[in-house]
């Protein structure tokens, strides 16, 4: 029996990788020493899945930004203006440029990339916080080989003495994944794609690779027929190319249901199986997989960070094993550890009883290989690490901290009446009365930069080395000049800046009773971009105010409407490592009613605009339809209950972003937020069609730039964004905004950006 991996998190315990792109992109380190940086953290993660006991470790799954654009990047997916002509490798001036846009850098003028360029649009990976790059298809596109990443990835390991199981992205699954440019249907291009498949494990065999890891995760979806035929296609002439190499086909986050069938059909050497998600599958694999197929299980959650009950895992591989033999199984994580923090060791300031109820990645890693061993040795060889996974199981089962009875009694006391507002239609009126805005009101979504200085000042107030009051002026002096600054541009609906906040989730978990929050349990959203979610243990509940002492300092400040800022239940929940034993849905409506108090203190407060935010609100979208009713009811729900309780001329908005709404407009509509705000530049407005086709009623406010883009964006630009969402919307349902929050950038792109964006809603004014 063998403990292998699917996938290992790339930017290091420290966040090394954030540090070494970080240093490149500011001009600070050249490529060779990025690519330096790069190796040096493979070659560690390798070393240390080995010592954990994982066969084969994987080889591939490392990527400088996204693993999705790797893979258009070596088949030449690459459309006209990043730099690169048939033929070439792929620069990495070219690469970041796909993915973050042109900024005018040495190297990109060098490459031929223009200022400005805009970068991919980018997507949540199924229903995670991990985002992507869609791949753009040209009609008749033809796929070049720019390099075989795979290979390199397999002979830099073997190099330092590790056999690795290289890891691709399948075919099927990476044309799903990406768009058509001007429409089409991306299958139509697979035989075109598969070439490129076949010469790479044609080299990864004659590199001395015996397994490969083909990781098709769109079986968890609902498939038309042509997808399934197409898996059939794709893999029937992949096994015939190098029939000594084992493809193992890899799917996770949900029940494969009907496309179980076509995956054990599939002339593949094996077949994993994300027994977390979707335990029932294991039965039917167990019956109904061809004799000599190889089922890797995957028991141990790789999507969140409680340990696994070993015992009940043991349980089920020892009746899988009784059913098949040894050799034709695997012991893994249900997924990639892409999703989950590298290490628990450094915790050591987490309280001891919840550290004692978690693993991380590094820890799944001895959880699969102590499952593997037992099985091979018997129970005895693994008894004490059984008994120790008992006492920790039953320690958090009867711990008091879990259950709060005051929770209890507020949900059960929960009426209908508290998801219901009066009709926009009557707010609004009132709402123009009270906050006299202009046509194309301007403002933004809440935080400004989090700059060196602020982030110097949080960290001594952390060691103790700054004191309360001290951080406390300084936070308060930040704020006021944001204030003053955003008055003196003509902005219309202020912010206070958020400078106070280190995370829109993690700023409210430390408030919340029920959370706990770790130091180094980062996990990569995209690129350099990393989150830290917070731990559900236990009840939710608000027991003080969380922002209404700055919202209430930051319109003192002004007679211009000021904005409270929250995060709504939804993303509360899909962005925290949620506790699994109670069902979703009651802790997001634990979750609804705590937010629901802050709302009604703010407004209170004389915070005449609260806004919500739910950019989480598709990805917690169940991965197949016939799920979706019971979520999307339950959701709305939940954020109505949120905002449901002020006065009709308080103004609630929520902002989402990077998400398509076209499927679920008539839900996003129930939301019944007065005014939305939403992503729609990387898209040039595209994603706005959903909100005109649909006659959205309430208010809207598309991103008029990318603020993940360096580019700095143009008044002239902006201005022809807002003209095309004036000739598809009512000019008095449109707000003025950027398309995310402004945390991530510097004051001197955040400066003349805003400037811009004013002047661009007063010439709309005109």
């Amino acid at each position: 029996m063998s403990a292998f991996n699917l996938g290992f998190p790339r930017m290091g315990v420290r966040r090394e990788l954030k540090t070494a792109l970080e240093s490149h992109w500011s001009g600070q380190s050249d490529d060779a020493a990025l690519l330096r940086s790069a190796a040096d953290l493979r070659a560690r993660h390798w070393a240390l899945q080995s010592l954990a006991g994982i066969a084969m470790p994987p080889s591939n799954d490392f990527s400088l930004y996204d693993h999705v654009l790797d893979h258009a990047c070596a088949f030449g997916v690459i459309p006209p203006g990043y730099g690169w002509r048939p033929g070439e490798r792929v620069s990495l001036a070219t690469r970041f440029a796909l993915a973050r846009g042109g900024r005018g850098t040495a190297g990109e003028a060098a490459a031929g990339i223009a200022r400005g360029t805009p970068a991919l649009e980018m997507t949540k990976w199924f229903d995670t916080n991990y985002h992507y790059l869609v791949p753009v298809f040209q009609p008749g596109q033809e796929f070049t080989a720019t390099g075989f990443p795979a290979v390199e990835a397999f002979e830099e390991a073997l190099a330092l003495g590790q056999v690795t199981r290289p890891v691709l992205l399948g075919p099927v699954s990476f044309l799903l994944l990406g768009k058509m440019a001007g429409g089409g249907d991306a299958l139509d291009l697979l035989p075109g794609l598969l070439p490129l498949y076949a010469e790479t494990l044609r080299r990864l065999e004659a590199a001395g690779a015996r397994h490969v890891q083909m990781d098709e995760p769109c079986l968890a979806l609902d498939l038309p027929h042509a997808a399934r035929a197409a898996l059939c296609h794709a893999y029937t002439a992949l096994a015939a190319v190098t029939p000594r190499l084992s493809i193992i086909l890899a799917s996770y986050f949900g029940d494969l249901r009907e496309n179980l069938e076509t995956a054990l059909t599939l002339p593949v050497a094996g077949l994993h199986l994300d027994l977390v998600r979707a335990p029932q599958m294991l039965d039917v694999a167990l019956r109904h997989a061809p004799p000599r197929m190889i089922l890797s299980l995957g028991v141990v959650d790789g999507r969140n960070v409680w340990a696994t009950d070993l015992s009940r895992a043991f349980l089920k591989l020892r009746g899988a094993a009784a059913a098949r033999r040894f050799e034709l199984l695997q012991v893994a994580p249900s997924c990639s550890l892409l999703h989950s923090p590298v290490d628990l060791a450094p915790e050591t300031g987490l309280d001891p009883e919840l550290r004692g109820w978690m693993a991380f990645a590094r820890q799944k890693l001895e959880e699969v290989a102590i499952l593997a061993r037992g099985l091979t040795e018997g129970r005895g060889a693994i008894a004490a690490e059984l008994l120790a996974s008992d006492a920790r199981q039953e320690a958090r089962r009867a711990s008091p901290r879990l259950h709060d009875p005051a929770v209890a009694a507020r949900l059960a006391a929960g009426r209908p009446e508290d998801a219901v507002r009066v009709p926009f239609t009557r707010r609004r009126v009132a709402q123009q009365a009270r906050l006299n805005l202009p046509a194309f009101p301007t403002t933004t979504i809440g935080s400004f930069p989090q700059t060196a200085e602020i982030r110097a000042a949080r960290a001594a107030h952390k060691r103790g080395t700054l004191d309360a009051a001290g951080y406390d002026a300084f936070l308060a002096g930040q704020m006021e000049a944001a204030v003053r600054w955003q008055e003196e541009i003509g902005m219309d609906v202020l912010v206070h800046g958020e400078f106070e906040r280190n995370d829109m989730v993690e700023h409210f978990a430390d408030f919340l009773e029920g959370f706990a929050v770790t130091k180094n349990g980062w996990v990569q959203s995209y690129g350099s971009r990393c989150v830290k979610p917070p731990v559900i243990f236990g009840d939710v509940s608000r027991p003080a105010a969380m922002t209404v002492e700055w919202a209430r300092r930051a319109q003192a400040l002004t007679t211009r409407p000021m904005k409270g800022m929250l995060t709504g239940p939804v993303t509360m929940m899909q962005w925290a490592f949620v506790r699994d034993d109670i069902p979703r849905d009651a802790v997001r409506r634990q979750l609804a009613y705590a937010i629901r108090d802050e709302v009604m203190d703010l407004e209170a407060a004389g915070i005449p605009i609260v806004q919500i935010d739910e950019p989480a609100f598709r990805e917690g979208l169940p991965l197949r339809r016939d799920e979706w009713d019971a979520y999307l009811t339950d959701a709305v729900t939940c954020f109505r209950i949120s905002a449901s309780g002020v006065r009709e001329a308080t103004q609630i908005h929520t902002h989402m972003c990077y998400s398509e709404f076209n499927d679920i407009m008539d839900r996003i509509a129930e939301m019944d937020a007065d005014v939305i705000s939403i992503e729609t530049a990387r898209s040039r407005m595209e994603l706005l069609e959903a909100f005109v086709d649909f006659r959205y009623p309430n208010e809207i406010g598309p991103g008029v730039y990318d603020i993940h883009a360096p580019a700095l964006p143009e008044a002239a630009e902006m201005e022809r964004l807002l003209r095309v969402a004036a000739q598809r919307l009512p000019a008095d349902q449109i707000w003025v905004n950027p398309d995310c929050g402004l945390k991530t950038r510097k004051w001197e792109e955040v400066r003349p950006a805003l400037i811009r964006m004013v002047e661009a809603a007063r010439s709309l004014r005109g």
